[in-house]
This record gives C-alpha cells, structure tokens and sequence, in this order.
C-alpha cells in the first residue's frame, strides 16, 4: 500500500529524516508522557527518540549492563554523533534507568537544551493535578526560554488540534485494524505510530488521512476474506520496536488488533478538549490517558483497561512483550497475568533485547501459545 510508504522510509532511517527537517528546530523525546504539544507549540518539531540498534560501546562506559536496550542504545547514538541534528532533549521521570540516562545525558551537555518534567507518578489526586500543572508551566517557560518568545494561547490551540487529529486518525486505523483484521498487515501498526512520532506532524496527519482513505475503500474486499488471521492478540509492554515481531505474529496466522504499548496506544489515547484553557486541558490529557507502570491511578487501573480491551475487542489471549531489564513492566506482569487468568483470558510473556536476534526461539514460543488459545 504505496499510503504508508511516507511510515516506512521515516523508521528506515530516523537520523536522515531529522538532517532533511531543516525549517524547525529537533526537540527529541524519550516517553509517551514527553508534553510535545509544547514543543509544537514552542516552534520546535518534537521526535521520539529510539536505538539504532548500533553496537553499544560508548555507552558501556557510563550505564551498567543491565540497563535495557533501548537507555544504553540512545546513548550510543548520542555518544557516537548520529544524533547531531538534536537542538535538545526533554526528558521525563520514569524509571530508575532513564533517570540515569537524564544525568547523563545532561552531564555530557552536547546540545544547547535540555529540560527534566518530572511528571507526578500518582495521577488522580486534586494535589497530583496542581503539581502536574505546575510541572508543565515550568516546561513551557523552559521552551520560551530558549526561543526567547512566548509561547501563545494560540500557538497552544493550534497544536492540540493538530495532535487531536493525528490521534483520531491512529485511533481510527486501530478500530479497522480490529474489525477488520486482514485490512493491515500486523507490522503496519507499529509504522504508523512510530512514524509519527517521528514524522513533520503535518505531513503526518495528511499521511493518515490517505491511509484512512485507503483502508475504507480495502474493507469490502477484506472483511469476509478467506484469509483473514484466525486468532486476535494484544501487545502489552514498554516499547516494542521490533517489527520481526509483528512478522512472526502474521506468520501464525493471529492479528494484532490493540495493544497496550509506549510505542501504540498509550501514545495516543485520550484527546485534549479544545474548548478549554489550553494549559489546563494539555493537563487534563496528560492525567486521565493509559497509564504506564510509572504511573498510576488506583492499584487496579492497568488491569482492569487491559481486561476491558481484550473483551471489547473479543482477543483471544495477551502477549506481554517486554524488555529485557525493564522492572517497572516486570514488577506490574505478575498482578496482570493473574487478573486476565481471573478472565479466563491466556498470556504469554516473551523478553526481548533490541541488540539481539532470537527470532527462531521467539518463533517457537508463539506458534506453540497460538496453538494453546
């Protein structure tokens, strides 16, 4: 489908992609929770930061082996200079590994900015909200600092509609994903997103509304396609970046019809009210979307979503794909695992490393779990 080719050629290549973007600044990011509609809105273009999957060397020398893939694989980049087009970075608190890298990052001082949001890990208190808001005010200052101009209640309306579309558009492509499963293929997902993380956010949202086109026009030759996958699976992590994955999946013959990832649903669940102070709403967003393991609202809510979700879109079991080293995904999988046994619904926890090749285990390991369901 030549509409996600734009997708593709952005995760090919991140770094060239960021060379090419010469009329904005590059603010990169590093969480679902980075408040890039204050980048937008600050002038800057606001782009996920992931691992070349580079050998790491440099960073060897300043994180311990048992930091994941992806804090030691950023740092080799930026060790290395493949990422020199950076104007700065915004870090957010979550786990203990990311802090580190923060220090570091910011220690080293290879780009003119830098800014820690040290988001509230409780979400739901009228105290967490005020500290949020007070979090994200000192964040925008931090960006008019640099710019050395305000950032408007204007500018501010005009990023929260332009990342409103993109996520109505993403949400949009998952429910047809879900009820239509052969309409893409698994690995798509993962583009679409990542790449528009990635992605001039306006090219981006143009991009998906072609997909959409796309798509609306596929479904009355897929939905009663004799080769449509025969079992349905959510993703469950932190970041998966490994598009084999979705291969091996696709190769079963199971769909990935939602997910409960960094790099999917999490990054764009919940829009932002447009009828309210912007600053206001901005936080609003931020304090009701998923929660990740960093952060939480109530002891239940992450089960309790996933649960709902492999219901309502009818999954017929929960892949946990998880990091290797990530503990914050690793301390939430047992509670989680137990509360979908509870449903009656089966999981399968695989542990994956960007710098290593397991696909011929990982392969075995999902046919032998698309069998069992």
């Amino acid at each position: 489908m030549k509409e996600l080719t734009p997708f593709y050629q952005a995760i090919n290549d991140p770094a060239a992609l960021g060379r090419r973007i010469t009329h904005k600044k590059i603010i990169g990011t590093l969480c679902s929770y980075a408040p890039e509609e204050l980048i937008y809105a600050a002038g800057y273009h606001p782009m996920r930061l992931f691992s070349s999957k580079a050998d790491t060397q440099l960073a060897q020398n300043h994180l311990q082996t048992y930091c994941c893939s992806v804090v030691r694989g950023v740092l080799e980049d930026s060790l290395a200079g493949r990422l020199d087009f950076l104007h700065g970075t915004v870090f957010v608190h979550t786990c203990d590994s990311m802090q580190r890298l923060s220090d570091i990052w910011r220690l080293k001082g290879q780009y003119p900015f830098f800014a820690d949001v040290i988001l509230p890990a409780k979400m739901h208190t009228p105290s967490a909200k005020k500290y949020m808001a007070a979090v994200l005010e000192r964040c925008k200052t931090d960006l008019e600092t640099d710019t050395g101009r305000p950032v408007t209640s204007q500018s501010l309306a005009d990023a929260i509609r332009m990342y409103n579309r993109i996520r109505k558009n993403l949400s949009r492509i998952y429910a047809l994903k879900s009820r239509y499963p052969a309409v893409l293929q698994n690995k798509d997902l993962l583009a679409l997103v990542k790449g528009s993380m990635i992605m001039d956010r306006q090219e981006a949202a143009d991009h998906l509304d072609n997909v959409i086109l796309r798509l609306a026009a596929a479904v009355p030759d897929v939905k009663d396609s004799p080769i449509a996958p025969d079992k349905r699976l959510i993703l469950s992590g932190s970041v998966c970046d490994m598009p084999g994955l979705y291969d091996l999946f696709q190769d079963t013959g199971a769909a990935v019809v939602g997910d409960d990832l960094c790099t999917g649903r999490r990054w764009f669940d919940g829009l932002i009210p447009e009828d309210m102070e912007p600053m206001a709403a901005i936080t609003q967003r931020y304090a009701q979307r998923l929660v990740c393991p960093a952060k939480h609202r109530g002891l239940h809510e992450r089960a309790d979503s996933l649960v709902d979700q492999a219901k309502n879109l009818g999954a017929d079991g929960v892949v946990f794909a998880l990091l290797k080293f990530c503990d914050p995904h690793a301390f939430d999988y047992p509670y989680l695992k137990a509360r979908l046994d509870d449903a009656g619904i089966k999981s399968l926890v695989l542990e994956l490393d960007d710098g290593q090749d397991s696909q011929g285990q990982l392969a075995t390991r999902i046919e032998t779990f698309i069998h069992m369901i």
